[in-house]
């Protein structure tokens, strides 16, 4: 009775562990996806939001907050289809811990700003109050779920598998 247990409990493991990797890819490539692609119709405003951080001199404030939002979309792609995962991942941990960084800095230094996250951002309007407790709160739980796939990056149905000859109905391999 007790081995059976034990043997059911190796079996439902990996698949509890795949199942989390995959759910982590598809929250992190979701919210990359949405990120990059309200920033990219809007890329003055994706250089406002970094620019209002005073964080970076304004030339490198510009170069950034224009490309931001194609290295989101990029990386929302590749997470996506599975494909480069552990690169991805470690690309959303450098970003996402920038964002935690500079998040934390504006509202330490008493800036009320929008994040500019989701769209573009800068200096909030009269009467408005910036959000930074739920921003980071939400960069911590993305940052530990890209954490995760750095760590065990390979899960079912992605193109890292496929490319390494694995099955997609077979249990993940170790990598």
């Amino acid at each position: 009775m007790v081995g059976t247990a034990r043997r059911r409990g190796r079996r439902i493991r990996p698949v509890l562990r795949d199942g989390a990797g995959v759910g982590c890819r598809l929250v992190l490539a979701g919210v990359w996806l949405y990120a990059g692609g309200s920033k990219l119709t809007d890329l003055d405003g994706s250089v406002r939001a970094v620019k209002a951080y005073d964080l970076l001199p304004p030339a490198l404030a510009e170069w950034v907050g224009a490309a931001l939002p194609f290295v989101e979309v990029g990386l929302g792609l590749l997470l996506l289809v599975g494909l480069a995962t552990r690169v991805a991942a470690a690309g959303s941990v450098l970003l996402i811990a920038a964002f935690v960084v500079g998040i934390a800095s504006a509202w330490a230094r008493g800036l009320e700003i929008d994040c500019g996250c989701f769209g573009s951002g800068g200096e909030l309007a009269a009467g408005e109050s910036p959000t930074y407790l739920a921003d980071l709160l939400r960069d911590l739980a993305l940052l530990a779920m890209a954490g995760l796939l750095w760590w065990r990056p390979v899960t079912r149905w992605s193109a890292d598998r496929w490319l390494a000859g694995e099955r997609p109905d077979a249990p993940p391999s170790a990598a």
